[in-house]
C-alpha cells in the first residue's frame, strides 16, 4: 500500500470510528437512578484507532472526539455558575476527559498481546477519565449538584458510581474484540487463531464469546444501578445487598454453561 493510500486508509478508518464512538455513546445501556450513565463501549473504538496508529494519531483522534462530545453536551453550560467554571467544565468534562482515550497504545509492546494491552489501556484511560469528571465535580458543580462538605470526597464517590460499570464493560469489549480481530498490521484481520480454524469451529466460538459476554454485561447492568445511592448520587456498595442474587447467579451459570459446552465442541473439531 503507498504512502498516499495508506493516509486515506488511516484517515477513512479513523473517521468511521468515530462515528462508531459518537453513535455508542448515546446508546445508554444504563441510567443510574441519581444521574449518570454507562455506554455500550463507547470508549472503545477511540481505543483502537490509538493503538493501531501510535499516540500522536491516537491523540488527535481523541481530540476530535472530545470536540463532539463537547457539542452534544452544550447544555450543561447554561447550568455552569461563571466564566472559569465554564472552562474547567470543558476542560475537565469534555476535552481532557475524553483526549485521555488517545493512548490506546500506551501498552503496545513486542511479546504482549492484543487482547492484554488492550485491557491495560482501557483500565488506566478511563481512571484518568474518571478523574478529570471528579476534578469537575469538585471545581464546577460543587455549590450546586454536589454537596459543598467533603464536596471532593463526595465527587470521586458519586463519578466512581457510572466509571466503575463503564470501565468493567470497556475491558470486556476490548478483550472479547481481541479474540476475533487483530489490530496489528496495516489493515484489520481476522486473529490467528481464527485464521486456521474450521468454518463451524470459528462460528461456534464467536456464538461461545459473545453468549459470555452478553451475560457478563448484562450482571453489570443489574449491578450498577445499585452502587448508586438514590437519594445522594454516591457510592453505595451497601446497595447490592438488594440485588436480586439468583437471577445474578442464573445468568451467569448460563453464560459459562453455554460456553464452556460450545468451547468444548470447538476444540474436538480442532482435533477432528
Amino acid at each position: 500500500m503507498s504512502t498516499r493510500n495508506r493516509t486515506a486508509y488511516r484517515l477513512t478508518e479513523s473517521a468511521i470510528m468515530l462515528a462508531f464512538a459518537a453513535v455508542l455513546s448515546v446508546l445508554k445501556i444504563v441510567d443510574m437512578p441519581s444521574g449518570g450513565s454507562v455506554t455500550a463501549f463507547s470508549m472503545l473504538p477511540l481505543l483502537i484507532i490509538a493503538y493501531r496508529y501510535g499516540t500522536k494519531w491516537g491523540l488527535v483522534t481523541a481530540f476530535t472526539y472530545s470536540l463532539i462530545q463537547l457539542l452534544l453536551g452544550l447544555d450543561n453550560f447554561a447550568y455552569a455558575p461563571g466564566f472559569t467554571s465554564m472552562v474547567m467544565l470543558a476542560l475537565f468534562d469534555y476535552l481532557i476527559a475524553f483526549l485521555v482515550l488517545g493512548l490506546g497504545a500506551l501498552f503496545r509492546r513486542n511479546g504482549r498481546s492484543q487482547g492484554t494491552a488492550l485491557a491495560l489501556a482501557a483500565i488506566v484511560t478511563g481512571i484518568l477519565r474518571y478523574l478529570c469528571h471528579a476534578v469537575s465535580g469538585f471545581t464546577v458543580w460543587r455549590d450546586l449538584s454536589v454537596p459543598f462538605t467533603e464536596s471532593l470526597v463526595y465527587s470521586l464517590s458519586y463519578n466512581a458510581t457510572y466509571m466503575i460499570p463503564e470501565i468493567l464493560i470497556l475491558v470486556l469489549g476490548a478483550v472479547y474484540v481481541s479474540r476475533f480481530l487483530s489490530f496489528e498490521g496495516d489493515s484489520v484481520t481476522r486473529a490467528a487463531a481464527q485464521k486456521t480454524a474450521s468454518p463451524l469451529a470459528v462460528t461456534l466460538s464467536v456464538i461461545s464469546k459473545t453468549v459470555l459476554l452478553i451475560a457478563a454485561v448484562w450482571i453489570i447492568v443489574i449491578l450498577a444501578p445499585a452502587i448508586q445511592n438514590v437519594s445522594t448520587g454516591a457510592l453505595f456498595l451497601a446497595g447490592l445487598a438488594g440485588v436480586n442474587w439468583a437471577t445474578v447467579g442464573i445468568i451467569a451459570a448460563v453464560g459459562v454453561g453455554v460456553f464452556a459446552v460450545l468451547e468444548f465442541i470447538v476444540s474436538r473439531l480442532k482435533k477432528a
